[in-house]
């Protein structure tokens, strides 16, 4: 008798609410992310508690500018996100720091 997992509603792992698979993130780095430059920052979301190890789940593509230290800082949207929401406009205004760079954001689940 063998045991067959049931099919998965989202086959690529890509529910927000769900850890991401090596196979998705192998996907993730030849075809979504190919074309970002090579000195795109990669940009690790703390958990809470900034000490605990959690799957990661989702990504941004944003800007991230440090503001607290070298280390900690802050995301913020990209200027094509700014021109499509009037919200995020709103939001931000002119509070993006000249320092902030593109930025892949990594996000933990939880």
């Amino acid at each position: 008798m063998t045991n067959q997992q049931q099919p998965s509603p989202d086959p690529d792992g890509e529910a927000p609410d769900r850890p991401l698979t090596l196979a998705v993130l192998r996907r993730l780095v030849r075809a979504d992310w190919s074309r970002l430059p090579g000195d795109t920052l990669v940009v690790l979301s703390r958990d809470a508690e900034g000490n605990l190890f959690s799957p990661f789940s989702t990504y941004s593509l944003s800007r991230y500018a440090p503001t607290h230290s070298e280390l900690v800082g802050d995301v913020f949207p990209r200027p094509e996100q700014l021109a499509k929401d009037r919200e995020l406009r709103e939001l931000f205004g002119d509070s993006i720091p000249d320092t902030a760079v593109p930025a892949l954001v990594l996000y933990p689940l939880g």
